[in-house]
């Protein structure tokens, strides 16, 4: 079945191309996920339209994650956390808190923006990229200190 992709799957291909799926996978998961339509010559001019606004969006999206990222370049997140004798934390530093303390010092990011493998679970300091736009991701440093 051919169908036109209304978002980008990395294993098919981008928004609005044309691809030819299986029809249990088209009728299953693209077409109530939302993701593709049958491609019609007329569902191929509405989702140009939709391309077209897509593109206006991207641009100013970017523009908007390049200036964010220049602000944020570099900013530091100190964090304290309580620790054992061995400075190992009880806990562990998340997205979520290094969300927070982004937010006390003026930056409005989502946690899932930022990319931390895996939660932090010892003192020291650490880069952390942020996502932005698939094309900006600004560093950040994450300091984990003890806390007093």
């Amino acid at each position: 079945m051919k169908v036109i992709l209304r978002e980008t799957i990395e294993s098919l291909g981008t928004v609005g191309d044309e691809v030819t799926v299986a029809n249990g996978y088209a009728r299953n998961y693209l077409f109530p996920q939302k993701k593709a339509v049958l491609a019609t010559a007329a569902n191929s001019k509405l989702l140009e339209r939709e391309k077209k606004q897509l593109e206006l969006k991207t641009v100013k999206n970017l523009s908007k994650a390049e200036a964010m990222a220049k602000t944020i370049q570099g900013a530091i997140c100190t964090i304290a956390a309580k620790v054992s004798e061995d400075d190992k934390l009880y806990g562990s530093v998340s997205t979520r808190d290094i969300e927070h303390q982004l937010k006390a010092q003026g930056f409005e990011v989502d946690r899932k923006t930022i990319l931390l493998s895996e939660p932090i679970k010892t003192l020291g300091s650490y880069i952390v990229p942020v996502q932005l736009h698939p094309d900006v991701n600004p560093e950040i440093t994450v300091k984990v200190v003890a806390e007093e």
